[in-house]
């Protein structure tokens, strides 16, 4: 029986220096069957150059050249001309281990799921960080989303779509919102919320680069979350309620609330940025103010301690702030000590 076609997404802006590394692991892909679609956002380095030269070497790999509108229009222009039964993306900086499609394709045949998510190698400038065991589970609709919205340390299922194969019946349609980063996030809530099943693979088989020196992803981080991230994260919450699921909501709320109290301290620790750190706490009040912060820390999976540092956090965020260097100071450092005795 013929191997399904996949169609594999790269968006390319600028990054002559690593498109390279990240066309030539998909060459060296054991599963044969891909389309791979380079499409050049407008870059203005040789970029667009390269991908003429590996179209010529390959005739699997397609090519479109159109004017720069960001990661979200790169994408969309990709999954417009893509043919493939199954879709993945992969972000031209980084690169994938030879068996990442084929592992994710028979799992996705072998247990009839419509998304196969991995973990990813975390590439920083002090070295890479893998926790991968090998395992591999298949998840419900309900597991996978409860796990997407609330973390489980067994499992590395975040909104990124470069870690994930998805069917293309599932997210035909769908688009990625131009003009806008953290572009995953209602990208992959829409395709959880519209899936039956998902299978996770806890393989790294991405290698993501955590902080390559332009990325977008270090660019503007106040901006960004105020702008982009958290109207998504609202728009999360919302979505997963009209689709039926109000206690996921909740919980998807009371994460969303974790993640405000550590953008605000991540965004006071730069100068720059802690601008940003008060509107995290004028956005907070509100949220305190028409009582969707009560009625969401009054459930009974609220952690004690989450409660405490909301309402200093409300009260007095810049003594929330300096328990915080506090406690990671002094406490974390005895804790580690104690945990090496042990």
């Amino acid at each position: 029986m013929r191997e399904a076609l996949i169609s594999v997404i790269v968006a390319v802006y600028n990054i002559k220096e690593y498109l390279p590394r990240c066309v030539e692991s998909l060459l060296s892909q054991t599963y044969k069957n891909l389309e791979i679609i380079l499409v050049d956002d407008g870059s203005t380095d040789t970029s667009g150059n390269l991908c003429d030269d590996y179209a010529g070497q390959d005739d699997r790999i397609r090519v479109i050249h159109k004017p720069n509108g960001g990661l979200s229009d790169a994408r969309n222009a990709g999954m417009e001309a893509a043919k493939g039964a199954y879709i993945g993306f992969v972000d031209g900086d980084d690169w994938i281990e030879p068996d990442m499609y084929r592992a994710m394709y028979a799992a996705c045949e072998r247990e009839q799921a419509q998304i196969a998510a991995c973990r990813y190698k975390q590439i920083t400038r002090s070295g890479v960080i893998d926790a991968s065991t090998g395992n591999s589970v298949s998840l419900s609709k309900a597991e996978a989303l409860e796990i997407y919205v609330c973390g489980d340390e067994r499992y590395l299922i975040y909104n990124s779509v470069w870690s994930k194969l998805f069917a293309e019946s599932l997210i035909r349609g769908m688009r990625f919102p131009v003009g806008k980063n953290s572009e995953d996030i209602m990208f992959t809530t829409k395709a959880f919320c519209k899936m039956e099943r998902l299978v996770y693979l806890d393989t790294a088989y991405y290698n993501y680069v955590l902080d390559r020196e332009g990325s977008i992803m270090n660019e503007k981080a106040g901006e960004r979350r105020l702008r982009d991230e958290i109207p998504f994260w609202r728009e999360q919450i919302a979505y997963i309620r009209d689709a039926g699921m109000p206690e996921l909501s909740d919980k998807a709320a009371y994460h969303f609330y974790r993640r405000m109290l550590f953008y605000y301290i991540d965004l006071m620790e730069r100068k720059q940025t802690r601008r940003f750190a008060g509107e995290i706490v004028k956005q907070l009040r509100e949220d305190k103010k028409n009582g969707t912060i009560g009625r969401i820390y009054g459930k009974d999976y609220v952690a004690a301690g989450d409660k405490v540092r909301m309402k200093l956090a409300l009260m007095l965020p810049g003594a929330y702030y300096l328990a915080v260097k506090l406690y990671d100071k002094y406490v974390i450092p005895l804790r580690s000590k104690g945990m090496k005795k042990i």
